[in-house]
Protein backbone atom coordinates (compact mmCIF):
# COMPACT_ATOMS: atom_id res chain seq x y z
CA UNK A 1 0.00 0.00 0.00
CA UNK A 2 1.29 3.41 -0.75
CA UNK A 3 1.96 5.66 2.01
CA UNK A 4 -0.49 8.36 2.60
CA UNK A 5 0.44 11.54 4.44
CA UNK A 6 -2.03 12.83 6.69
CA UNK A 7 -2.71 16.42 7.75
CA UNK A 8 -5.15 17.66 11.12
CA UNK A 9 -6.72 20.72 10.51
CA UNK A 10 -7.03 21.32 14.30
CA UNK A 11 -10.24 23.23 15.20
CA UNK A 12 -11.42 21.57 18.43
CA UNK A 13 -14.09 19.28 17.82
CA UNK A 14 -14.64 19.68 14.43
CA UNK A 15 -11.03 18.95 13.37
CA UNK A 16 -10.71 16.47 10.62
CA UNK A 17 -7.62 15.09 8.53
CA UNK A 18 -6.79 15.31 5.24
CA UNK A 19 -4.98 12.18 3.50
CA UNK A 20 -3.20 12.70 1.02
CA UNK A 21 -1.56 9.51 -1.07
CA UNK A 22 -2.13 7.18 -4.12
CA UNK A 23 -4.75 5.27 -4.44
CA UNK A 24 -7.45 6.42 -1.87
CA UNK A 25 -10.18 6.24 -4.00
CA UNK A 26 -9.82 2.31 -3.98
CA UNK A 27 -9.43 2.62 -0.24
CA UNK A 28 -12.22 4.74 0.40
CA UNK A 29 -14.36 2.37 2.33
CA UNK A 30 -11.81 1.49 4.91
CA UNK A 31 -11.34 5.53 5.48
CA UNK A 32 -15.41 6.10 5.22
CA UNK A 33 -16.48 3.18 7.16
CA UNK A 34 -15.66 4.22 10.45
CA UNK A 35 -17.41 7.92 9.91
CA UNK A 36 -21.13 5.89 8.82
CA UNK A 37 -24.05 5.36 10.97
CA UNK A 38 -25.72 3.24 8.88
CA UNK A 39 -23.94 2.10 5.59
CA UNK A 40 -24.88 4.19 2.63
CA UNK A 41 -23.46 7.11 1.26
CA UNK A 42 -24.66 10.22 -0.80
CA UNK A 43 -22.07 11.35 -3.84
CA UNK A 44 -22.52 14.22 -5.69
CA UNK A 45 -20.87 14.49 -8.49
CA UNK A 46 -20.65 15.75 -12.58
CA UNK A 47 -20.58 14.01 -15.65
CA UNK A 48 -16.92 14.15 -16.37
CA UNK A 49 -15.60 12.87 -12.87
CA UNK A 50 -18.86 10.33 -13.05
CA UNK A 51 -17.78 8.77 -15.38
CA UNK A 52 -13.83 8.88 -14.67
CA UNK A 53 -14.09 7.91 -11.15
CA UNK A 54 -17.56 7.00 -10.15
CA UNK A 55 -17.47 3.22 -10.70
CA UNK A 56 -14.11 2.85 -8.96
CA UNK A 57 -15.61 4.05 -5.92
CA UNK A 58 -18.97 2.39 -6.09
CA UNK A 59 -16.93 -1.41 -6.72
CA UNK A 60 -14.35 0.09 -3.30
CA UNK A 61 -17.85 0.62 -1.30
CA UNK A 62 -19.63 -2.11 -2.67
CA UNK A 63 -17.05 -4.84 -1.61
CA UNK A 64 -17.44 -3.29 1.49
CA UNK A 65 -20.94 -3.15 2.22
CA UNK A 66 -21.77 0.32 1.72
CA UNK A 67 -24.78 0.89 -0.85
CA UNK A 68 -23.51 4.08 -2.64
CA UNK A 69 -26.22 6.31 -4.50
CA UNK A 70 -25.18 9.77 -6.90
CA UNK A 71 -26.21 12.82 -8.50
CA UNK A 72 -24.02 13.88 -11.35
CA UNK A 73 -24.50 17.22 -12.44
CA UNK A 74 -23.51 19.13 -15.15
CA UNK A 75 -19.55 20.16 -15.37
CA UNK A 76 -18.59 23.56 -15.26
CA UNK A 77 -18.56 26.47 -13.47
CA UNK A 78 -22.04 27.49 -14.32
CA UNK A 79 -22.99 24.44 -12.17
CA UNK A 80 -22.53 26.63 -8.98
CA UNK A 81 -25.96 28.15 -8.96
CA UNK A 82 -29.30 28.17 -7.41
CA UNK A 83 -30.58 25.88 -9.64
CA UNK A 84 -28.01 23.43 -9.64
CA UNK A 85 -28.06 23.77 -5.62
CA UNK A 86 -32.13 23.13 -5.62
CA UNK A 87 -31.34 20.14 -7.25
CA UNK A 88 -28.79 18.45 -5.44
CA UNK A 89 -31.18 19.48 -2.07
CA UNK A 90 -34.32 18.15 -3.48
CA UNK A 91 -31.87 14.66 -4.62
CA UNK A 92 -31.02 14.29 -1.06
CA UNK A 93 -34.30 14.92 0.54
CA UNK A 94 -35.76 12.29 -2.12
CA UNK A 95 -33.26 9.75 -1.24
CA UNK A 96 -33.62 10.06 1.89
CA UNK A 97 -30.46 11.83 3.25
CA UNK A 98 -30.67 12.13 6.66
CA UNK A 99 -28.97 13.74 9.58
CA UNK A 100 -26.73 11.08 10.32
CA UNK A 101 -25.73 10.44 6.90
CA UNK A 102 -22.60 11.01 4.68
CA UNK A 103 -22.38 13.42 1.81
CA UNK A 104 -19.34 12.90 -0.54
CA UNK A 105 -18.36 15.68 -2.71
CA UNK A 106 -16.85 13.98 -5.53
CA UNK A 107 -15.05 15.69 -8.18
CA UNK A 108 -13.59 19.20 -8.17
CA UNK A 109 -14.20 22.94 -6.89
CA UNK A 110 -17.33 23.67 -8.52
CA UNK A 111 -18.51 19.91 -6.85
CA UNK A 112 -17.15 20.66 -3.71
CA UNK A 113 -18.39 24.07 -3.06
CA UNK A 114 -22.20 22.92 -4.32
CA UNK A 115 -22.21 20.14 -2.33
CA UNK A 116 -20.75 21.46 1.08
CA UNK A 117 -23.30 24.30 0.28
CA UNK A 118 -26.04 21.72 0.02
CA UNK A 119 -24.82 19.50 2.93
CA UNK A 120 -24.82 22.84 5.29
CA UNK A 121 -28.14 23.76 4.48
CA UNK A 122 -30.13 20.46 4.12
CA UNK A 123 -31.72 19.67 7.58
CA UNK A 124 -29.72 22.20 9.03
CA UNK A 125 -26.31 20.66 8.89
CA UNK A 126 -25.38 17.23 7.57
CA UNK A 127 -21.69 15.54 7.34
CA UNK A 128 -19.60 15.57 4.19
CA UNK A 129 -16.53 14.28 2.94
CA UNK A 130 -14.93 16.00 0.11
CA UNK A 131 -12.41 13.46 -2.78
CA UNK A 132 -11.15 16.12 -4.46
CA UNK A 133 -10.33 15.09 -8.12
CA UNK A 134 -8.63 17.97 -9.60
CA UNK A 135 -5.21 19.71 -8.05
CA UNK A 136 -7.10 22.82 -7.72
CA UNK A 137 -9.51 21.48 -5.31
CA UNK A 138 -7.05 19.06 -4.03
CA UNK A 139 -4.69 22.24 -2.46
CA UNK A 140 -7.47 24.75 -2.04
CA UNK A 141 -11.68 24.59 -2.28
CA UNK A 142 -11.85 20.92 -0.32
CA UNK A 143 -9.75 22.14 2.89
CA UNK A 144 -10.88 24.84 5.08
CA UNK A 145 -14.95 24.51 5.06
CA UNK A 146 -15.66 27.20 2.25
CA UNK A 147 -18.77 26.28 0.90
CA UNK A 148 -21.05 28.18 -1.80
CA UNK A 149 -22.57 29.32 -5.09
CA UNK A 150 -22.13 32.21 -7.42
CA UNK A 151 -24.53 34.85 -7.84
CA UNK A 152 -25.21 37.46 -11.23
CA UNK A 153 -23.38 39.79 -8.84
CA UNK A 154 -20.19 37.69 -8.52
CA UNK A 155 -18.49 34.62 -7.58
CA UNK A 156 -18.92 33.08 -4.24
CA UNK A 157 -21.21 35.57 -2.82
CA UNK A 158 -23.50 33.13 -1.81
CA UNK A 159 -22.70 30.29 0.60
CA UNK A 160 -21.40 29.36 4.47
CA UNK A 161 -18.33 28.19 6.54
CA UNK A 162 -19.36 24.18 6.67
CA UNK A 163 -16.40 22.12 7.51
CA UNK A 164 -16.10 18.42 6.00
CA UNK A 165 -15.31 15.14 8.05
CA UNK A 166 -12.67 14.16 6.00
CA UNK A 167 -10.59 15.33 2.82
CA UNK A 168 -8.86 12.03 0.49
CA UNK A 169 -6.54 13.56 -1.84
CA UNK A 170 -5.68 10.90 -4.28
CA UNK A 171 -2.47 11.94 -6.42
CA UNK A 172 -3.43 8.88 -9.22
CA UNK A 173 -6.35 11.03 -9.75
CA UNK A 174 -4.37 14.10 -11.22
CA UNK A 175 -2.83 11.68 -14.38
CA UNK A 176 -6.42 11.98 -15.78
CA UNK A 177 -6.58 15.70 -15.57
CA UNK A 178 -6.12 17.88 -19.06
CA UNK A 179 -2.76 19.52 -19.14
CA UNK A 180 -4.45 22.93 -18.81
CA UNK A 181 -6.56 21.89 -15.79
CA UNK A 182 -3.29 20.33 -14.05
CA UNK A 183 -1.55 23.97 -14.85
CA UNK A 184 -5.05 25.75 -13.59
CA UNK A 185 -4.29 24.15 -9.84
CA UNK A 186 -0.86 24.98 -10.16
CA UNK A 187 -1.89 28.44 -9.99
CA UNK A 188 -3.42 27.86 -6.69
CA UNK A 189 0.49 25.81 -5.71
CA UNK A 190 2.32 28.50 -6.46
CA UNK A 191 0.26 30.89 -4.82
CA UNK A 192 1.55 29.19 -1.08
CA UNK A 193 4.76 30.11 -2.14
CA UNK A 194 4.35 33.41 -2.59
CA UNK A 195 1.87 34.69 0.06
CA UNK A 196 4.00 32.95 3.09
CA UNK A 197 7.09 30.18 2.01
CA UNK A 198 9.75 31.37 -0.47
CA UNK A 199 11.30 28.00 0.03
CA UNK A 200 8.82 26.08 -1.02
CA UNK A 201 8.63 28.90 -4.26
CA UNK A 202 12.63 27.55 -4.58
CA UNK A 203 11.39 24.10 -4.35
CA UNK A 204 8.78 24.67 -6.76
CA UNK A 205 11.17 26.65 -9.28
CA UNK A 206 13.39 23.37 -9.81
CA UNK A 207 10.53 21.05 -9.34
CA UNK A 208 8.08 22.54 -10.95
CA UNK A 209 8.58 20.64 -14.10
CA UNK A 210 8.36 17.60 -12.40
CA UNK A 211 4.85 18.12 -11.25
CA UNK A 212 4.00 19.07 -14.51
CA UNK A 213 5.16 15.95 -16.25
CA UNK A 214 3.50 13.08 -13.69
CA UNK A 215 6.08 13.09 -11.13
CA UNK A 216 4.22 10.93 -8.33
CA UNK A 217 6.41 11.79 -5.46
CA UNK A 218 6.75 15.25 -6.64
CA UNK A 219 2.82 16.02 -6.72
CA UNK A 220 1.96 14.61 -3.12
CA UNK A 221 5.23 16.51 -2.08
CA UNK A 222 3.52 19.93 -3.52
CA UNK A 223 0.46 19.24 -2.48
CA UNK A 224 0.90 18.03 1.30
CA UNK A 225 3.33 21.10 1.63
CA UNK A 226 0.00 23.38 0.26
CA UNK A 227 -2.20 21.74 2.75
CA UNK A 228 -0.38 22.15 5.39
CA UNK A 229 0.02 25.87 4.75
CA UNK A 230 -3.50 26.14 4.20
CA UNK A 231 -4.53 24.00 7.18
CA UNK A 232 -2.49 26.06 9.84
CA UNK A 233 -3.81 29.38 8.25
CA UNK A 234 -7.17 27.93 8.84
CA UNK A 235 -6.53 26.33 11.98
CA UNK A 236 -6.07 30.54 13.39
CA UNK A 237 -8.88 32.01 11.35
CA UNK A 238 -11.11 30.00 10.27
CA UNK A 239 -13.78 32.42 8.96
CA UNK A 240 -11.29 35.04 7.81
CA UNK A 241 -11.50 37.76 10.10
CA UNK A 242 -7.80 38.30 9.14
CA UNK A 243 -4.66 35.88 8.51
CA UNK A 244 -7.06 33.56 6.32
CA UNK A 245 -7.34 36.25 3.70
CA UNK A 246 -3.74 35.90 2.90
CA UNK A 247 -4.64 33.08 1.32
CA UNK A 248 -6.77 35.22 -1.33
CA UNK A 249 -3.33 36.62 -2.90
CA UNK A 250 -4.18 36.94 -6.78
CA UNK A 251 -7.90 36.57 -6.15
CA UNK A 252 -8.95 40.28 -6.35
CA UNK A 253 -7.98 40.65 -9.74
CA UNK A 254 -8.48 37.24 -10.49
CA UNK A 255 -12.13 36.71 -9.59
CA UNK A 256 -12.70 40.30 -11.39
CA UNK A 257 -11.20 38.99 -14.97
CA UNK A 258 -13.19 35.23 -14.52
CA UNK A 259 -16.47 37.74 -13.97
CA UNK A 260 -14.86 39.82 -17.36
CA UNK A 261 -14.67 36.30 -18.93
CA UNK A 262 -18.18 34.91 -18.12
CA UNK A 263 -16.63 32.40 -15.68
CA UNK A 264 -16.35 30.45 -19.47
CA UNK A 265 -13.55 28.43 -20.37
CA UNK A 266 -11.66 31.48 -21.75
CA UNK A 267 -10.00 31.61 -17.99
CA UNK A 268 -10.40 29.21 -15.62
CA UNK A 269 -9.91 30.14 -11.81
CA UNK A 270 -6.64 29.21 -11.20
CA UNK A 271 -5.29 30.44 -14.42
CA UNK A 272 -6.92 34.13 -13.39
CA UNK A 273 -5.01 33.17 -10.13
CA UNK A 274 -2.03 32.86 -11.89
CA UNK A 275 -2.19 36.13 -13.66
CA UNK A 276 -3.43 37.61 -10.56
CA UNK A 277 -0.66 36.98 -8.60
CA UNK A 278 1.73 38.19 -11.39
CA UNK A 279 -0.66 41.68 -10.90
CA UNK A 280 -0.04 41.72 -7.55
CA UNK A 281 3.52 41.45 -7.24
CA UNK A 282 3.60 44.42 -10.32
CA UNK A 283 1.14 46.35 -8.34
CA UNK A 284 3.57 45.61 -4.91
CA UNK A 285 6.63 46.91 -7.40
CA UNK A 286 4.53 50.28 -8.44
CA UNK A 287 3.70 50.96 -4.52
CA UNK A 288 7.59 50.76 -3.64
CA UNK A 289 6.78 47.57 -1.28
CA UNK A 290 8.93 44.93 -3.50
CA UNK A 291 11.89 45.14 -5.58
CA UNK A 292 11.31 44.15 -9.26
CA UNK A 293 13.01 40.96 -9.23
CA UNK A 294 10.32 39.47 -7.04
CA UNK A 295 7.62 40.13 -10.06
CA UNK A 296 10.36 39.29 -12.21
CA UNK A 297 10.42 35.82 -11.05
CA UNK A 298 6.63 35.15 -10.23
CA UNK A 299 6.23 36.02 -14.43
CA UNK A 300 9.41 33.75 -15.32
CA UNK A 301 8.31 30.80 -13.40
CA UNK A 302 4.71 30.73 -14.47
CA UNK A 303 5.87 31.05 -18.04
CA UNK A 304 8.52 28.41 -17.92
CA UNK A 305 5.23 26.53 -16.73
CA UNK A 306 3.27 27.46 -19.64
CA UNK A 307 1.02 29.19 -18.01
CA UNK A 308 -0.88 32.27 -18.12
CA UNK A 309 0.73 35.46 -17.14
CA UNK A 310 -0.89 38.22 -18.39
CA UNK A 311 -4.13 39.77 -19.58
CA UNK A 312 -2.93 39.46 -23.25
CA UNK A 313 -2.68 35.51 -22.22
CA UNK A 314 -6.73 35.98 -21.89
CA UNK A 315 -8.80 35.39 -25.65
CA UNK A 316 -10.91 37.86 -26.48
CA UNK A 317 -12.34 41.52 -25.61
CA UNK A 318 -11.60 42.35 -22.20
CA UNK A 319 -13.45 45.10 -20.26
CA UNK A 320 -11.54 48.86 -20.07
CA UNK A 321 -9.90 49.23 -16.16
CA UNK A 322 -12.74 51.28 -14.94
CA UNK A 323 -14.75 48.55 -15.80
CA UNK A 324 -12.56 45.93 -14.36
CA UNK A 325 -12.21 47.92 -11.43
CA UNK A 326 -15.75 48.06 -10.76
CA UNK A 327 -16.19 44.07 -11.09
CA UNK A 328 -13.46 43.83 -7.99
CA UNK A 329 -15.63 46.52 -6.07
CA UNK A 330 -18.39 43.75 -5.47
CA UNK A 331 -15.76 41.21 -4.54
CA UNK A 332 -15.85 39.49 -0.95
CA UNK A 333 -12.47 40.93 0.23
CA UNK A 334 -14.85 44.48 0.11
CA UNK A 335 -14.06 45.71 3.47
CA UNK A 336 -15.99 48.89 4.59
CA UNK A 337 -16.95 49.93 1.17
CA UNK A 338 -12.68 49.47 0.19
CA UNK A 339 -10.86 47.24 -1.86
CA UNK A 340 -8.79 44.69 0.22
CA UNK A 341 -5.47 44.11 -1.54
CA UNK A 342 -3.05 40.90 -0.66
CA UNK A 343 0.40 42.76 -1.86
CA UNK A 344 3.68 41.26 -0.94
CA UNK A 345 7.40 42.87 0.18
CA UNK A 346 8.98 40.04 -1.67
CA UNK A 347 8.51 36.07 -2.11
CA UNK A 348 6.95 34.96 0.71
CA UNK A 349 6.25 37.73 2.53
CA UNK A 350 2.46 38.76 1.51
CA UNK A 351 -0.04 40.83 3.65
CA UNK A 352 -3.28 42.70 3.35
CA UNK A 353 -3.62 46.44 2.56
CA UNK A 354 -6.72 48.02 2.11
CA UNK A 355 -5.57 51.40 1.86
CA UNK A 356 -3.90 51.56 -2.17
CA UNK A 357 -4.60 54.79 -3.97
CA UNK A 358 -7.08 53.34 -6.98
CA UNK A 359 -5.22 55.89 -9.29
CA UNK A 360 -2.30 53.40 -9.01
CA UNK A 361 -4.41 50.22 -9.80
CA UNK A 362 -6.29 51.86 -12.37
CA UNK A 363 -2.86 52.47 -14.36
CA UNK A 364 -1.55 49.42 -13.51
CA UNK A 365 -4.42 47.76 -15.32
CA UNK A 366 -4.15 50.46 -18.22
CA UNK A 367 -0.80 49.35 -19.08
CA UNK A 368 -1.53 45.64 -18.51
CA UNK A 369 -4.72 46.18 -21.69
CA UNK A 370 -2.30 47.67 -23.51
CA UNK A 371 -0.22 44.74 -23.67
CA UNK A 372 -2.03 43.11 -25.21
Amino acid sequence: MNRADVVRVDLGARSYDVRIGRGLIDDAARHLAPLLRRPKVAVITDETVAMAHLMRLNLALEAAGIALTALALPAGEATKSWDHLARAVDWMLDHRVERGDLVVALGGGVIGDLAGFAAAILRRGVRFVQIPTTLLAQVDSSVGGKTGINSDHGKNLIGAFHQPTLVLADIDVLDTLPARDFLSGYGEVVKYGLLGDAAFFDWLEQNGSALRDGDKAARQQAVTRSVGMKAGIVARDETEEGERALLNLGHTFGHALEKATGYSDRLLHGEGVAVGCALAFALSQRLGLCSQEAPSRVRAHLRGMGMMTDLADIPGDLPDADALLAMMGQDKKVVDGRLRFILARGIGTAFVATDVPLDVVRALLQDALRGR
